[in-house]
């Protein structure tokens, strides 16, 4: 059987897609959260399901976080790890919440080719959820955009 070059670079692209998912379903049984896909859709509301276990994207500016300015921290929607303070939030113009840095590890990246060329995937270390994309046109001091899906997070106002 001959292949193009297309079609190879497709089937490296989809193992590679599928070695990087059964990874993070390791690395979330090894920090001990583990849940059905049942379970998930039973805890989450259909838009954080999509987002947070199929990797999905949420429309912009349609989250209510878009616009929390209070202080606090933004957690994980699936396991409220939380994942930013408030101090880092800014107005990106994008339409999503956007941070210049996530809390000390509380996130993990690896790259995604969903959208057929590589972008930096942005997830929960605990269970492993969807957060959103990082990309290097952010403001000082570290030049990130954590561009998050709103449904993947909960505020706690307050939260030190």
């Amino acid at each position: 059987m001959s292949m193009d070059r297309r079609s190879l670079v497709g089937w490296l692209m989809a193992g590679t897609v599928a070695s990087v998912g059964s990874g993070l379903a390791a690395i979330a049984r090894a920090n001990g959260f583990t849940m059905t896909d049942a379970q998930w859709r039973q805890k989450l509301s259909p838009e954080a399901y999509y987002v947070l276990r199929r990797a999905g994207t949420e429309r912009p500016f349609t989250s209510p976080l878009l616009n929390e300015h209070r202080h606090g921290r933004f957690a994980c929607a699936g396991c409220d790890l939380p994942a930013f303070d408030s101090a880092t939030k800014y107005d990106s113009g994008t339409g999503w919440p956007s941070f210049w840095e996530p809390l000390r590890g509380a996130v993990a990246t690896h790259t995604d080719f969903e959208i057929g060329y590589p972008r930096t995937e942005v997830h929960c270390v605990r269970c492993q959820g969807h957060l959103g994309h990082v990309f290097a046109d952010g403001p000082r001091p570290t030049g990130k955009r954590y561009c998050m899906n709103g449904v993947a997070l909960i505020f706690h106002p307050g939260a030190a």
